[in-house]
């Protein structure tokens, strides 16, 4: 399996390795993202979403489950599991239908629907210290492990 590591040590970084990890993104992609709160999850979705193109703000759709982006002729769905009670919830979502799609999907909290979802192609888990954050992304499929090693 393939695994990297980086230590970033600011908000700044976090967004910028957001940023080189969406540029290898293709259709259909799935990332899953896990860390404690305000481990920077969401600051990384962001530097993702304005690599891709969204100039706006980014916020965890916490609430909502999911907000779509359209961004060129890309469509991104992030979701914000973080609420969630039970993984069936995801099927009323009709999650599913998002997955299967050609957009590329990136979920916070993925854990919370261990069993539910299907496998990531880039799983990313994210450790922080009082300085610093620890990211760990492992391959899921073979479409995340072209995509890490194009990050190297």
């Amino acid at each position: 399996m393939t695994v990297l590591t980086r230590t970033v040590p600011s908000e700044q970084a976090m967004e910028q390795l957001g940023g080189e990890l969406a540029r290898r993104l293709g259709a259909g992609t799935r990332v899953y993202l896990n860390g404690p709160l305000g481990a920077g999850k969401t600051t990384l979705v962001r530097g993702m979403l304005h690599a891709l193109g969204h100039r706006g703000a980014v916020k965890s759709p916490t609430f909502t489950l999911v907000e779509p982006y359209q961004l060129g002729d890309r469509t991104v769905y992030h979701f914000d599991l973080y609420r969630l009670q039970d993984a069936e919830e995801l099927e009323f979502l009709g999650i599913r239908d998002y997955l299967a799609g050609e957009a590329i999907c990136i979920v916070e909290w993925a854990d919370k629907a261990s069993g539910f979802l299907p496998g990531p192609d880039v799983d990313v888990k994210i450790l922080r210290s009082d300085s610093e954050r620890t990211v760990e992304l492992a391959a899921g499929s073979d479409r995340g492990a072209a995509v890490l090693k194009e990050l190297g």
